[in-house]
């Protein structure tokens, strides 16, 4: 038997609830296109409110050591403890586990009904820079001593127009981050088949970082990938390389994958516009509930739901696990279980357009009934 151990964290909020419909799923599909040949042995690590209430810490070391020893993982939602020392317990993860590249696709669904005319169009993958921009950003308040020290260096010594009273922040963003960042999407644009790759940007404003993000996207291209990759120039002159790169300016890139979203295929985009895009996008084929992602480093793949803890529906089996199953499907892609992952994809759309939906699918599609997590569990795997 061929056995893949995925280290999980339940989560927090509807996490269980959307752990115990979802898993389940997983297993089914795996055990419908392999039989006993191939199974995840899934095994729980404890972090957020779980591992709170068990250790005293909401991020145990032992948490900590266990992922850094491992390839594949899969968590739920994680709420942020108030004043707990933690900045954001998700951010933490990422930062210290350098899961540099937060990747989501975002496909439609037959069934969904959305508030865009062509839903059927949309099929990308957006690739965010995880460690960078805002998630690395540094501030002061208005009025702190900090923030009066900067402004009057920056003012002082460099010359730059700042009110005395501003807040300021600070978003870094390297050579290194940004590239690796753009390779990894490239890289999966060839591997997958997908014809271009889109550096989402606001570099006609912010220069130096998000300018620079275009730019080290290109050198990436041209140094790394000249053999298969072009620019939109070389495309336009006769070129017939497999995959072409091109940039948007991000407010020009939300309206485009809005009119035309059959031109774009993989977004690359720091933090900020990457995290804009992908909810964006997910909103036009059903939004969070049905989007799955990943975060990788170049060792391990983290697998989560996009959503977050919501609280206000915790216990009260109205969640949806669809993000979470999707996620699972990703990652059996991940592992080259392909099979399995399309069983999943083809029972998800087999549920929806069976109006068999909860509540947060159910208010988009007229005529359906509502049902729980629970049992939106049962239907997916009954449709496997």
């Amino acid at each position: 038997m061929q056995t893949k151990t995925v280290l999980f964290i339940e989560g927090d909020g509807i996490g269980r609830e959307v752990w115990a419909a979802g898993r389940p799923v997983l297993d089914a599909a795996v055990a419908k296109a392999y039989g006993d040949f191939r199974k995840l042995d899934w095994q729980e690590i404890l972090a957020g409110k779980k591992a709170f209430d068990a250790t005293g810490d909401y991020l145990p070391e032992a948490t900590m050591t266990a992922l850094k020893n491992c390839d594949l993982a899969m968590k739920g939602p994680l709420e942020t403890p108030v004043g707990g020392g933690f900045r954001s317990l998700n951010v933490t993860l990422r930062q210290v586990l350098d899961l540099y590249a937060c990747i989501r696709p975002i496909r439609y669904f037959k069934g969904i009904e959305s508030p865009v005319k062509r839903p059927d169009l949309v099929n990308m993958v957006v690739f965010r820079e995880n460690t960078e921009d805002v998630y690395a950003g540094i501030e002061y308040k208005s009025g702190s001593t900090e923030a009066r020290k900067l402004v009057a260096f920056l003012r002082d010594e460099l010359g730059a127009n700042v009110d005395d009273t501003a807040g300021v922040g600070v978003k870094p963003m390297t050579p290194n981050g940004c590239k690796r960042l753009v390779r990894k999407a490239l890289r999966f644009a060839l591997d997958d088949k997908r014809p271009s790759v889109t550096l989402a940007h606001k570099g006609n404003i912010m220069k130096f970082t998000e300018g620079a993000f275009r730019a080290w996207g290109y050198e990436v291209a041209a140094e790394e990938f000249a053999d298969s990759v072009m620019t939109e120039d070389e495309a336009k002159n006769g070129g017939k390389k497999p995959v072409i790169i091109k940039d948007r300016i991000c407010d020009a890139l939300f309206q485009q994958v809005l009119m035309f979203p059959e031109q774009y295929h993989v977004i690359a985009s720091p933090n900020l516009n990457g995290d804009y895009l992908s909810d964006a996008l997910a909103a036009q084929v059903g939004g969070l509930g049905l989007a799955p992602g990943v975060n990788m480093s170049d060792d391990i793949a983290f697998f989560e739901p996009t959503h977050g803890t919501a609280p206000t529906i915790a216990g009260k089996d109205l969640a949806n696990p669809g993000s979470l199953v999707l996620s699972g499907a990703m990652l059996l892609e991940h592992v080259g279980w392909g099979e399995a992952a399309a069983l999943i994809h083809a029972a998800m759309e087999k549920v929806i357009s069976g109006k068999r939906v909860t509540v947060d699918l159910a208010g988009q599609i007229d005529g359906s009934t509502q049902v729980g997590c629970k049992e939106f569990g049962e239907l997916l795997g009954q449709a496997l």
